[in-house]
């Protein structure tokens, strides 16, 4: 499956893989912690943009300050995209 990903900052569009996706560490750009790994997406029905991404906390992060081990990360909330990270920002960690 390919998703396209359009990147604002230097106007280039480029095609990724999901699996390429999930490969990289999501990072709150907040405090700089990993929080944990894409594991699936949210597609809007109506025009076939990406919604959210959905990703799987770290282990620890999820059982030590509460219950939750998948959460969604809005399309707006990613700052970055990078070759081995997805920079995001949120206050809920």
């Amino acid at each position: 499956m390919y998703i396209l990903v359009f990147f604002s900052y230097n106007l280039m569009v480029r095609f990724m893989r999901l699996s390429d996706l999930q490969k990289k560490d999501v990072i709150n750009v907040s405090d700089g912690k990993k929080i944990g790994n894409i594991i699936d997406i949210n597609i809007d029905d109506n025009d076939g943009k990406i919604e959210s991404m959905v990703v799987e906390t770290n282990r620890f992060i999820a059982n030590f300050f509460s219950n939750r081990e998948e959460f969604s990360v809005k399309w707006s909330q990613i700052q970055k995209i990078g070759e081995d990270v997805i920079l995001i920002k949120t206050e809920n960690f």
